[in-house]
């Protein structure tokens, strides 16, 4: 972490000659115009239509589709799988369009992702037609599968098309267009149970499906057609880098943690609180609501201040950390229970979690091209592909791993366990900063010996002259 007297200057050892030093852009080249061009534009209306869309098409199935599972013969543990396949097949989708999309072509990537997203959405809503049992098992899973991987589809493409049409405000615009995130989930539950009570099960899926097709034209027409030639370099040698190993981990701690909330705070807060089924939605909406509104406040100030990525990355994983000690809390703790407790520390949560994650993707981005990385689409889409991996799999062991411990040891023991993890993640990452900055410090001290040395050796002979 940087601390005063880096003797890292504007353009820091293993800078490009683009002016990219080890915290990215320097500050001439973050000039950027003042107007957006049209494919700038362009590609933020994409990114935006695909987030909104599919966080509503991944959220809306939790206030009734359980139930009606259940219906057709499926048990809950069956149910759970039904949900966390999700996350699975999205990790492995994520890493092979993030090596092949330069191969495919990001636009059509993206387009295609977005179509089978919206078809398989209409098609999950006249699974109510299929006779119960394993048939009607097997296609929830064929259908959430392919889901996931048009998801993975469109999301790795928007990451990698976005950071191509703003290379010096990455954090800025991805920090910004987790407010669409948010919105799709905080949107899609209370949407799909409205449309569920008012019209029955297969309005929901049907209309937001349809609502998905329609912007397939339209971003047929607007979005920018980027080309690239594939790269040498592989996900193998990326993760193998310790950096971007270790902030593989955090993605995948604040992955887990928040995912770990979602079979467990509903259960919890009813047990504990007595509160009716239509207000534990709004128990959620402080987490939400806190990660929208923070997400692009932190993206600005990275961009601007490139050197805070390590200290937000660090301490907001220590922040994630203590939440979720308090969350039940923690028994070893002299700390009641309140429900206006719970509700503050999710909101803390949520901007602890844009502190964190934010930051990962220009981190993993820079340590890249340090490391001989091309600055190109293929980069991109290889940085693209790992960060949806890597956030896949916290996404999928949090739930199954809160579930048995929720059922093993209770929620306030299972969220301190999640904890652990995210302290964990943020140590091990202070740690990986510390030793960085203590090797600049002596490769500079090393460098200014061997400059006064060189100095005096030049300066010698002119005084023994007479």
């Amino acid at each position: 972490m940087d601390a005063p007297g880096d003797p890292e200057g504007p353009c820091a050892p293993g800078g490009d000659r683009e002016g990219r030093g080890r915290d990215g852009p320097t500050e001439s080249a973050r000039e950027a115009p003042n107007r957006l061009s049209r494919e700038q534009i362009s590609s933020l209306i994409s990114a935006a239509s695909i987030n909104l869309g599919s966080m509503m098409c991944y959220s809306i199935l939790g206030p009734f589709f359980p139930k009606e599972a259940e219906k057709k013969g499926a048990s809950n543990t069956v149910i759970g799988m039904i949900f966390g396949c999700y996350a699975l097949f999205e990790l492995l989708a994520s890493l092979f369009f993030g090596k092949y999309l330069v191969h495919i072509g990001a636009k059509f990537m993206f387009v295609a992702g977005m179509f089978v997203s919206g078809g398989v959405t209409v098609l999950f809503g006249v699974l109510d037609q299929v006779p119960e049992g394993p048939i009607y098992i097997a296609l929830c899973f064929l259908v959430r599968i392919t889901d996931a991987i048009s998801f993975a589809a469109a999301t790795t493409a928007s990451f990698s098309i976005l950071t191509k049409s703003f290379p010096n405000n990455v954090a800025t615009v991805l920090g910004s267009l987790e407010v669409f995130s948010g919105l799709g989930l905080v949107l899609g539950p209370p949407l799909g149970g409205f449309l569920y009570q008012s019209f029955g099960y297969e309005v929901p899926f049907i209309s937001l499906g349809c609502i998905i097709l329609l912007m397939v034209p339209l971003n047929m027409y607007i979005l920018p057609n980027y080309e690239s030639d594939p790269s040498e370099h592989s996900f193998w040698k990326l993760i193998s880098l310790p950096k971007v190993t270790l902030i593989s981990f955090v993605i995948n701690s604040l992955s887990a943690c928040l995912g770990f909330l979602d079979p467990t705070l509903s259960l919890f807060v009813l047990k504990k609180f007595n509160l009716p089924a239509g207000y534990v939605g709004l128990v959620f909406l402080g987490l939400a609501l806190s990660y929208t509104i923070s997400s692009p406040l932190f993206g600005v100030l990275i961009d601007k201040m490139p050197h805070l990525r390590k200290w937000f990355l660090v301490s907001g994983n220590f922040i994630t950390a203590g939440c979720c000690m308090l969350l039940g809390p923690v028994p070893v703790l002299p700390i009641k229970s309140q429900l206006w407790l719970l509700v503050l520390v999710l909101v803390i949560n949520g901007v602890s979690a844009g502190m964190s994650i934010i930051p990962t993707f220009p981190e993993i981005l820079s340590c890249a091209y340090e490391n001989g990385f091309e600055e190109g689409l293929s980069t991109l889409a290889l940085v693209s592909g790992l960060f949806g991996a890597m956030w896949s799999v916290g996404a999928f062991v949090g739930p199954t791993l809160g579930g048995l411990l929720y059922e093993k040891i209770g929620f306030e023991w299972a969220a301190a366990v999640q904890g652990l993890w995210a302290l964990t993640s943020g140590l091990l990452m202070g740690l990986f900063y510390l030793l960085e900055y203590s090797k600049k410090r002596r490769r500079s001290k090393l460098q200014n010996i061997l400059g006064t040395e060189e100095e005096r050796s030049t300066l010698l002979p002119d005084e023994n002259q007479p």
